[in-house]
């Protein structure tokens, strides 16, 4: 017979660590612990989830539910992880190897989806019944949480609003960076950090941080101040596209850019030009749970009702 479960696990699987998280079910942290990632070696990727899964519940004194966020996705026709730039994990059925060493119900979803999940769930967006999550860093990711649920799809790559081209392109635009995908255009590639610095080095010749971008310009720096107004207004585009679509109550912004708080104001300022609608109602907010939204999202992908039924809390 099975332990009874008390607790929720989550587990951010990123590039180079492997974070876990205990919670109880009011979303209260209990544990936390945080490993290296083995690099391109998938039995030891297994083996330290395992060996993380073991070591926060001997220290809570708890056995959970297991939630984990990857950096990918489980295709629905093979079963196997695909579109993960974690690459030792494509083409492995990492949810059924996990469940047999784990010995209980594991799931996995897309590291942005976990991501808006926790914002939806009980951070920044919570209580909205249409979230879009987007992290802004090293590429650009998208989640949408409908009434709690995540949003996964027939091919399970809802969300994905990176790796479609920015809209309204003008002419210095068209024909795009190449994009890892092997596409031109996509809005990662304009949207994610490298693509706000290499708007201020086509601007300079200079090389430097999307940070720096963003305290040059506060500080008045035209250039800088350029990049990030040209920034923002691709930003605009590229999530007015989202209101048209899902129209959604909060969009979530996390990620190393989202930490520029200019960047709020200034695209709602610039939205309502590109959103199909006389009014934009859709909030623009920061995530609450910052780089820990990930992990949280991974273990709320269990509900209240799966793990404990009908009982009272």
């Amino acid at each position: 017979m099975s332990p009874v479960i008390n607790c929720r696990i989550g587990i951010d699987l990123g590039g180079t660590k492997i974070e876990a998280i205990v919670i109880d079910r009011e979303g209260r942290e209990l544990q936390r612990q945080r490993v290296a990632t083995p690099q391109g070696q998938y039995r030891a990727t297994l083996e330290a989830i395992v060996g993380l899964v073991a070591a926060v519940e001997q220290q809570s004194g708890l056995y959970g539910s297991v939630g984990i966020g990857i950096p990918g996705t489980i295709s629905p026709a093979t079963g196997l992880v695909k579109n993960a730039n974690s690459t030792a994990l494509i083409g492995h059925p990492l949810d059924q190897d996990l469940q047999t060493l784990l010995q209980r119900p594991v799931r996995i979803a897309n590291d942005a989806n976990c991501f808006a999940l926790s914002e939806a769930t009980d951070g920044a967006a919570a209580g909205a019944n249409i979230v879009f999550g987007v992290i802004l860093g090293t590429g650009v990711g998208g989640g949408a949480v409908i009434n709690s649920r995540v949003l996964v799809g027939a091919n399970a790559i809802g969300g994905e609003w990176g790796h479609n081209p920015l809209p309204w392109m003008q002419a210095d635009e068209l024909l795009g960076p190449v994009c890892y995908c092997g596409k031109k255009g996509c809005i990662e590639t304009f949207l994610s950090g490298s693509g706000l610095q290499m708007s201020y080095y086509q601007k300079t010749g200079v090389e430097i941080s999307a940070e720096e971008i963003a305290i040059r310009s506060q500080q008045g720096e035209q250039d800088a101040t350029d990049s990030m107004e040209q920034y923002e207004d691709r930003l605009a585009r590229g999530l007015a596209t989202v209101i048209n679509l899902i129209d959604p109550d909060v969009i979530v912004l996390g990620g190393g850019l989202s930490n520029i708080d200019r960047l709020y104001p200034h695209t709602k300022n610039l939205w309502g030009e590109y959103v199909f609608s006389d009014e934009v109602r859709t909030e623009l907010v920061k995530a609450q749970f910052g780089d820990s939204s990930g992990v949280r999202g991974a273990a709320w992908l269990w509900s209240d009702k799966e793990i404990w039924g009908g009982q009272s809390q």
